[in-house]
């Protein structure tokens, strides 16, 4: 599975239900990986899309504690137990989490790849990714030449989780 992610540099992703910063290379970037697949993300990261709707052109799974909550355009799952056997119907190479903070820790575990855009900038944040940085079993294996969209300096990071030697990996 895959997560993609723009943080800042403390990994920062957002604030009072917003995100940090708008690049549109970034947007780009997202569709373009996104687009044909699966995602997966909270319903706070659902009212930071376009009209607050599921986006087009990908299968929308929304995890929410919410028994209520229904949403044209997506599933909604309402447990990680109910999510992790949905998401088994799907190849783990087509799954990408996108949000928000919570959904983001539930599912490392499960993960093997994380898209960065890390912006080389801080931010007034509450909401946090785990610091791929400080944690031994992930590695850049991919990066971007730094780009700047007006004064902000970013680079396109991919972090993979190490193969254990005991596995054969």
């Amino acid at each position: 599975m895959n997560m993609i992610v723009a943080v800042d540099e403390h990994w920062a992703i957002g604030n009072k239900g917003k995100l940090l910063v708008s690049i549109p290379n970034d947007h780009k970037m997202f569709r373009e990986m996104t687009t044909g697949k699966v995602i997966v993300y909270g319903r706070k990261t659902l009212a930071t899309f376009p009209q607050g709707q599921p986006l087009p052109g990908r299968i929308n799974l929304i995890l929410s504690a919410n028994p209520g909550l229904a949403v044209k355009g997506a599933k909604v799952l309402h447990s990680g137990e109910e999510l992790l056997a949905e998401l088994q119907g799907y190849d783990d190479a087509d799954i990408f989490i996108v949000g928000g903070e919570s959904v983001y820790r539930l599912m490392l575990p499960y993960c093997d790849t994380v898209h960065v855009t890390k912006i080389d900038h801080v931010y007034a944040a509450d909401a946090y990714f785990p610091n791929l940085d400080e944690l031994p079993e992930w590695e850049i294996t991919a990066d971007s030449d730094e780009q700047t969209y007006f004064d902000i300096p970013y680079t396109f990071l991919r972090y993979e989780r190490k193969k254990s030697r005991l596995s054969g990996g």
